[in-house]
């Protein structure tokens, strides 16, 4: 890469980063209290724009299942481990498990019901800061 393109660690607003999961922590401190969360350095690494995190459940600890949205310009799951279920407004229940990946549009109301006590996913957005409104269920 040029020294054009390169300007204070950055390529083209981004810098390199790397994650292993043997050098990071899980943590507690998140949108969930039930959930665990590992940062992969992206927000830092994007100056924001792009938001990607490993999710695990915090054993024993369900979520209470509150309908809610996020108004974000991407926002995709990807199961890696155990099953998670979510409920979306219009399609109804949805059983993840590894391998599943859903697609969550700006706005849809949606909601957690139930996970396995192991279940991990990688979560990716756009923005890396965003709300989350909480809703009521859909008609």
């Amino acid at each position: 890469m040029s020294d054009a393109r390169q300007s204070s660690g950055l390529w083209v607003g981004q810098a390199f980063v790397v994650s292993h999961a043997d050098d990071s922590k899980f943590e507690g401190a998140g949108l969930r209290p039930f959930f665990e969360y590992r940062q992969l350095g992206i927000p830092e690494a994007t100056q924001g724009k792009f938001g990607a995190h490993v999710i695990r459940a915090v054993p024993g600890m369900q979520s209470p299942g509150g309908w809610h949205s996020h108004e974000l310009d991407f926002q995709m799951v990807y199961v890696t481990k155990g099953w998670v279920e979510f409920e979306y407004e219009g399609q109804g229940v949805q059983m993840m498990r590894p391998g599943s990946c859903v697609l969550q549009p700006s706005g849809i109301k949606h909601r957690l019901t139930r996970n396995s006590d192991d279940m991990e996913l990688l979560e990716i957005t756009s923005p890396a800061q965003f709300e989350t409104l909480d809703e009521e269920a859909p008609a």
